[in-house]
């Protein structure tokens, strides 16, 4: 287990150093302890749990016969936990497959592939050439028992029925056809049966409205959304229960790819149409999570600095890294500085906290955001929107160019999850030999003790 506050670890009695995370490690303790200060510990129902996130153990991911990338996991992306099964799903390209893991337990149940397989890691040049800007897949993932959504290269959506383990009958479709780029990521309106899916790769990008026969799992496709200005793509959507409207993050609103202007628009599933905009400046905005009280987490993608300028890590005006919480009752928007930048975020219900990845985080040791080192895992108090804790993770980076027995591609600690049950946070790594199982690339998962 991890002691001190993620600085050590303990194995057969000894201690062992890590040196790519100490230096990063002491600075995140000493912001983590400041937070925690200042918070005040507050004492009331529904306040956020304060102490402190520390690893419990590491989930090994065995390459699978379909690795395409050194038989290890580099290569993934969004990942989801089933609350009412307690089971975590993680769209995992390396493999070709999506991992599932038990995360009541954290124990490895296994991979899920399909056939036809999934997209796996698609090589940028051979994706151009097929008229696309980025093929990979799976990508998004979404479970509502007994049915699993993934989004594929290809502008592919599959349904998985859980209880079998394959697609569901009529649960193969496309967003748009013949067109090579990916299916990225979706939201789930559970009380109707619809999904919306966001093509992010293609110009512009756009949403999909997806009906789903809850009986047997067929898919069929309803309405296209157009997102004209949305200019760095389009990123997390979530369902919104009480507003019975999606929720989208923009990264950039009618610009020049700086993301300086993103936003927030509400999606009217009955009109599909954009129906409503909030401006999110100085982030770029990308994850997106349903907390308490009609507030959303904005995960940033981009940091900015002092200036308002893209942050430039060898300037000389100081980085000003945010996640953004956005009240959808007012509108207004509150930051979170010393978070991200990042990519998938999460709220955890049962202790009150929001979980924000940091691998663009201006805290890694290196230049380079695909380097290796340390990245920081956000951890905010809902109720009082302030960071409590950064928790380091790892980013692993790219070797060549290409997938084989000696090159893969990077690794970023970009996805989380947690299971409002035990607690559990769920991070997944790249192949590392610094988290302990982690050679093959692992989930950790982090609790508090």
């Amino acid at each position: 287990m991890l002691q001190d506050h993620n600085l050590l670890y303990t194995a057969s009695g000894k201690f062992f150093w890590y040196s790519t995370l100490v230096a990063v490690a002491l600075i995140l303790l000493l912001i983590a302890n400041a937070a925690g200060a200042g918070n005040g510990q507050v004492a009331k129902e529904g306040a956020a749990a304060t102490s402190a996130l520390r690893l419990l153990k590491t989930v090994p991911i065995p390459g699978t016969g379909a690795n395409t990338t050194n038989g290890k996991l580099y290569s993934f992306d969004i990942s989801f936990v089933d609350q009412s099964t307690q089971t975590y799903y993680l769209a995992d390209r390396s493999n070709v497959a999506v991992d599932v893991v038990d995360a009541a337990t954290a124990t490895l149940i296994g991979p899920i592939s399909v056939s036809p397989p999934f997209a796996g890691v698609v090589p940028a040049p051979i994706c151009m050439a097929s008229g696309g800007s980025n093929c990979s897949g799976p990508n998004g993932v979404v479970a509502a028992y007994p049915w699993l959504f993934v989004t594929d290269g290809g502008s592919r959506v599959v349904n998985i029925d859980l209880r079998t383990g394959q697609i569901a009958p009529g649960g193969d479709i496309v967003t748009a056809a013949g067109d090579p780029n990916r299916a990225d990521e979706l939201a789930y309106d559970p009380d109707i049966g619809l999904l919306l899916v966001i093509n992010n790769a293609d110009t512009p990008p756009f949403g999909t409205l997806i009906k789903v026969d809850k009986t047997n799992g067929q898919l069929q496709i309803a309405r296209r959304i157009p997102l004209p200005f949305a200019t760095a793509g389009a990123e997390q959507p979530v369902w919104n229960p009480d507003t019975q409207k999606f929720y989208l993050s923009i990264p950039e609103i009618n610009g020049n790819l700086t993301n300086r202007h993103g936003a927030v628009v509400r999606i009217d599933p009955l009109s599909a149409t954009v129906d409503a905009m909030y401006p999110v400046d100085f982030c770029g905005p990308a994850g997106l999570t349903l907390g308490p009280d009609q507030q959303l987490l904005i995960g940033c993608n981009t940091v900015f600095d002092t200036a308002g300028n893209v942050w430039n890590p060898t300037g000389n005006v100081t980085a000003a890294p945010k996640d953004v919480i956005l009240d959808l009752k007012t509108g207004s928007a509150t930051d979170v500085p010393g978070v991200g930048a990042g990519d998938e975020v999460w709220y955890n219900s049962s202790d009150g906290n929001y979980y924000a990845t940091g691998s663009g985080s201006p805290l890694r040791p290196t230049l380079s955001a695909t380097a290796q080192g340390a990245s920081a895992l956000g951890v905010i108090d809902a109720v009082d929107r302030s960071l409590l804790q950064l928790v380091p993770t790892f980013n692993v980076p790219a070797v060549g160019t290409g997938n084989n027995s000696t090159e893969h591609p990077a690794g970023t600690a970009h996805s989380v999850a947690a299971n409002a049950a035990n607690n559990y946070i769920l991070v997944p790594l790249a192949a590392n030999n610094v988290f302990p199982g982690c050679l093959t690339g692992c989930i950790t998962v982090f609790f508090r003790p």
